[in-house]
């Protein structure tokens, strides 16, 4: 027996398709989003889940609040499960980002910004307190966002920063699966669900490609 933890990225919204930096803006899921949630909830509900835990932006609640529906349970609110903050690229595209920081968005540094280790370290944290509360046997059901999980699931396996760049993006409503093991945490499985869709998040691009 040992713990798991299902680290769910939320469900597709309109920045995403427009491929807008969202970070700590509080978008909405759009009619996609909604049933990529509720498809998503129909098939992690068969591995019963004993916890939820959401970041505090809509689009993650609404997508952990399908899959509460479905199993019973509540959904526990952490703001340090947030995406990354995106400083003074909030809200716009790729195509603006990279035509008026053309330095900065090949580094994938936002004026004003979270820098990604800051995020890692949030959002394991986090990952790590809430799978404390589990039973040896327990599942944690993570909902989140993509740069933020991808991040927080390379500072949970202890990767080196020089190496985050090998583990690839979430797409929307798409999910990976750690375990506890004797020597920590490790990585069962990585962007289940939605193969071969295309990633859209505010992850770094080569993290989409």
């Amino acid at each position: 027996m040992s713990k798991r933890i299902v680290c769910l990225r939320h469900g597709q919204t309109l920045w995403n398709v427009e491929q807008r930096f969202q970070g700590h803006s509080d978008i909405p899921l759009d009619e996609t989003g909604i049933a990529q949630a509720a498809r998503a909830a129909s098939l992690l509900a068969s591995l019963r889940p004993t916890l939820i835990v959401s970041s505090d932006l809509q689009r993650a609640n609404d997508t952990a609040l399908a899959l509460a529906r479905v199993v019973g349970l509540d959904v526990n609110v952490d703001k340090d499960l947030r995406e990354r903050g995106g400083g003074e690229w909030e809200g716009l595209t790729r195509d603006e980002i990279a035509s008026r920081w053309p330095e900065e968005y090949v580094a994938w540094e936002a004026p004003g910004g979270e820098p990604v280790a800051d995020v890692a370290t949030r959002v394991a944290g986090a990952m790590r307190r809430w799978a404390a509360k589990l039973d040896d046997d327990g599942l944690l059901v993570v909902a989140s966002h993509g740069a933020a999980l991808r991040l927080g699931i390379c500072e949970l396996l202890g990767l080196p920063e020089q190496l985050w760049p090998a583990l690839g993006g979430l797409g929307n409503c798409s999910w990976s699966v750690l375990q506890e093991g004797r020597r920590g945490w490790r990585l069962l499985e990585h962007n289940a669900g939605t193969l071969p869709e295309p990633v859209r998040s505010d992850d770094r691009p080569e993290a989409e490609a």
